[in-house]
């Protein structure tokens, strides 16, 4: 996407990114906090999360929030909990790049056992769903909202291999646009999904072993389609699935 965010587009917003350690939600909420953001850091390992804080307050950019949650243990409370934390603490939030994901590996569907099933449904669809149910209160106060699921190529063109992270992915997307047009009436609030493409990131690294990490574009590449989903540019849009990077071939490619 050839958008250019205009200077501190993000000021005064605040914006939650779930796994922010590393990786896409890294380099999103980098750019987030550039453009004036104040970024709310949620991942399971508290030390990347300190590295990304640390980084963000060198920069003069503004002071960041972290929020330690493990996506596969927690539960309708505990993120009741962290949308209470945040309407204390912060008292606004204006965005939710859901980020996070949990690939195991390639396998056929009868080769997936329940606890594969069940972790990837849990990290990669009731999370999500669960998250934006209970920061649902603050994004309408929002005056300009913007939720913004990831999902993958394997999701819109099912693929053999790609088992429950296709499915559940699938059903984030699914999710993604029942929100929109559950919550239609209040047109400063838009629901949203992209698919990065094939960038680098350790999740990239695992489902593609074989790759060359430094031949594909680093998640930088994909911000400009970030910055435009959460900033006002991109108000009335709501609904609709982007690919951050189209592919280079009709191969399937994924996260």
């Amino acid at each position: 996407m050839n958008y250019q965010a205009p200077l501190q587009h993000l000021k005064d917003r605040v914006i939650l990114i779930t796994g922010a350690g590393q990786g896409i939600g890294r380099a999103a909420a980098l750019a987030f906090a550039a453009q004036g953001a104040t970024t709310i850091l949620i991942g399971r390992k508290v030390a990347k999360l300190e590295t990304l804080y640390d980084e963000i307050e060198a920069e003069g950019y503004p002071q960041p929030a972290i929020f330690p949650l493990d996506l596969a243990k927690a539960g309708e409370e505990e993120f009741k909990a962290m949308a209470e934390g945040i309407s204390q603490q912060i008292g606004r939030l204006d965005g939710i790049l859901h980020n996070a994901a949990h690939f195991d590996n390639l396998s056929p569907l009868e080769l997936q056992t329940a606890k594969q099933f069940n972790s990837m449904l849990q990290v990669n669809l009731v999370a999500p769903f669960l998250l934006t149910k209970a920061c649902l209160p603050l994004l309408k106060r929002s005056p300009d909202a913007s939720v913004v699921f990831t999902s993958t190529t394997a999701a819109h063109h099912p693929a053999a291999f790609w088992g429950t992270h296709a499915v559940s992915k699938s059903a984030a997307e699914t999710m993604a646009k029942i929100w929109a047009e559950e919550l239609g009436t209040f047109p400063h609030l838009r629901f949203n999904t992209v698919i990065p493409g094939a960038v680098q990131s350790p999740q990239r690294r695992k489902s593609h072993p074989g790759e060359m990490p430094q031949q594909l574009p680093g998640a930088e590449a994909i911000m400009p389609l970030y910055l435009y989903l959460m900033g006002h540019d991109s108000a009335g849009v709501s609904g609709e699935v982007f690919e951050a990077l189209k592919p280079a071939s009709e191969a399937v490619d994924n996260l």
